[in-house]
């Protein structure tokens, strides 16, 4: 037992339980930050050194052109606090920097940096889909032992420079011990953008004007859907968009929003966006009844009646809320670009008829990983500013979508829909 005893004075797990204070101690924590945020830090020094944040990419970045035109990479850095529960932190930039040239592609701080970080669980601000969120509080502080996730959304602008190979991200701010704030940097995470092309694809309804709501890249519940499935998170609807039939003047639903009739998504075809194999058919779950919110149905019937088919390997497409009874594929089934899958309905986790569509990397909704795709060609009609989504479309006082006109009016191909766009297949 002596022998033990000595063992743990001097051996490797006492060391490890002491991680504040050596990060505290470490070359890069050299000099104490001032009353500015992130004034005062070093460069780290070469070689192995201990850090406050530990960091974690959650999908491999993929970038994609929207209808601004310009290339996009929208992904997440899972951090970790290793200090502990006593000592905070208080995170000051984030850097996303070419691994090649250390060139900064994009930042986040003040701000920003607070509307695009939260701690893993808190339920995501202006969640009713309607109510503005709260500013979030600057500066951004994450407790010890906490995990926080970041909101990357990166916008580059197309033919100035290549998208990075490799990408680093710089972390900076101060560690706030009893004896004042001690400044850090380091720079985590090396990670290889894909050089996959996102999918280019036909549309998923038939010809007319849709609303393409919650789809990528702001505060919506899918670009922030983060999901503990089987022990791991992931974001499995990032790219997903919710399409709604929008008629001549601007309505989507006339008469009474508690009739699923009166919305011009109910029982609109659905068609293949490219041609593939069915691999997944589920049926037989009710619709439900607008406007008001259903209640959280079981993680299997998440997205309703659904058809999945597999157009290229590791590539799935998601036809999600289907109408009971119209599904007209089975599971094996070929189809070509354009067939007829089933209708728009209610089903699932789902408030008012929409088509829930997305690319997954796995044939199963949960868990999946949702990279970007693009449609071949559509035209932009304008744009809807207020946050007009599925669980308060029904709640409006009436089904006219209020859409003035977009920047981005006019004609596209191969391009990504930006959130709450009104537009032509």
């Amino acid at each position: 037992m002596a022998e033990r005893d000595a063992r743990n004075r001097t051996g490797r797990r006492p060391l490890l339980r002491g991680l504040a204070a050596a990060v505290l101690a470490a070359g890069m924590l050299v000099t104490a930050a001032g009353p500015g945020y992130g004034t005062g830090a070093a460069a780290p020094a070469p070689g192995p050194q201990f850090t406050p944040l530990t960091a974690a990419v959650m999908t491999e970045p993929t970038p994609f052109v929207a209808t601004d035109g310009r290339t996009h990479l929208s992904y997440e850095l899972l951090t970790a606090s290793a200090l502990s529960t006593g000592t905070p932190l208080r995170l000051d930039r984030v850097d996303v920097r070419d691994a090649r040239t250390h060139r900064v592609v994009g930042s986040l701080s003040g701000q920003a940096l607070a509307e695009a970080a939260n701690p893993v669980g808190d339920p995501l601000p202006g969640a009713d889909g309607y109510t503005p969120p709260p500013p979030a509080p600057t500066p951004t502080v994450i407790q010890g032992s906490q995990k926080w996730i970041i909101w990357l959304d990166l916008i580059l602008d197309r033919g100035r420079r290549a998208v990075p190979k490799v990408l680093e991200h710089h972390l900076a701010g101060a560690v706030l011990s009893p004896s004042g704030p001690s400044a850090f940097e380091e720079t985590v995470q090396p990670t290889r953008t894909s050089g996959r092309p996102p999918l280019n694809l036909d549309p998923p309804v038939r010809p007319g004007t849709w609303y393409s709501s919650e789809s990528c890249c702001g505060n919506t519940h899918h670009r922030r859907g983060l999901a503990p499935i089987n022990g791991r998170f992931d974001v499995p609807q990032r790219f997903a968009i919710d399409w709604y039939r929008v008629g001549r003047r601007g309505q989507a639903w006339e008469g009474d929003p508690s009739r699923l009739t009166s919305y011009l998504s109910y029982r609109q075809p659905v068609v293949a966006a490219a041609g593939g194999r069915v691999v997944e058919v589920r049926d037989g779950i009710p619709d439900n009844r607008p406007p008001l919110t259903p209640p959280v149905p079981p993680i299997e019937d998440t997205v309703g009646n659904h058809v999945t088919v597999e157009v290229a390997p590791g590539r799935y497409l998601l036809y999600a809320h289907l109408e009971p009874g119209s599904l007209r594929v089975r599971e094996g089934d070929r189809v070509a670009s354009g067939r007829v899958l089933g209708l728009i309905g209610n089903s699932g986790n789902s408030t008012t008829p929409h088509l829930h569509f997305q690319v997954m990397t796995t044939a199963q909704f949960f868990p999946t990983d949702s990279p970007p795709f693009t449609f071949r060609q559509f035209r932009v009609l304008g744009q809807v500013v207020p946050r007009i989504w599925d669980d308060n479309l029904g709640l409006q006082p009436t089904g006219v979508l209020p859409i003035t006109p977009s920047p981005y009016d006019g004609p596209h191909r191969a391009r990504y829909p930006l959130d709450r766009e009104v537009l032509k297949f």
